[in-house]
């Protein structure tokens, strides 16, 4: 799991909430859905509540939101597929599986990228225990805050 597909995977699912009538216009087998201008007051509410909520009850995270929202923003296509898909992983996991990923993650991320993709080919060769006893050994660091979910 790269960098930003884990910042994206815990911090993008309201902005992919905005997005929805736009990826599912770009893709073939979705029905056709209006453009922003054509839905009503009440769809855009329901897009944009969100999004308010979290702005108004989390004031110490509105740089973090907005930053997060720019850096979406300047994303390509195939770089928003590839972040939607590693939240879905991401969601997908086990609580013990978010700690590991979390250590391997903190160990890779100020390596340079052939270390990077070495040590993940290691870390998939590995068995479950071996995982374990690597994340005990090399823990991730203390988070500094919940998740805002």
């Amino acid at each position: 799991m790269t960098a930003l597909q884990s910042t994206l995977a815990r911090h993008a699912l309201v902005m992919l909430l905005a997005l929805v009538p736009t990826i599912a216009l770009a893709q073939d087998t979705a029905p056709a859905l209006p453009a922003w201008e054509q839905l009503s007051p009440a769809q855009r509410e329901q897009l944009i509540a969100p999004i308010r909520e979290r702005w108004n009850a989390e004031p110490a995270h509105r740089g973090r939101m907005l930053a997060h929202a720019q850096r979406w923003r300047e994303l390509s296509p195939e770089q928003r597929r590839r972040a939607h898909r590693g939240m879905k992983r991401w969601e997908g996991m086990s609580p013990e599986q978010h700690e590991q990923m979390r250590a391997v993650f903190s160990h890779i991320r100020p390596l340079p990228r052939p270390a990077q993709k070495e040590f993940l080919a290691k870390w998939r060769a590995m068995s479950p225990e071996q995982k374990r006893s690597w994340v005990l050994a090399n823990p991730a660091p203390a988070r500094r805050e919940a998740p805002h979910r």
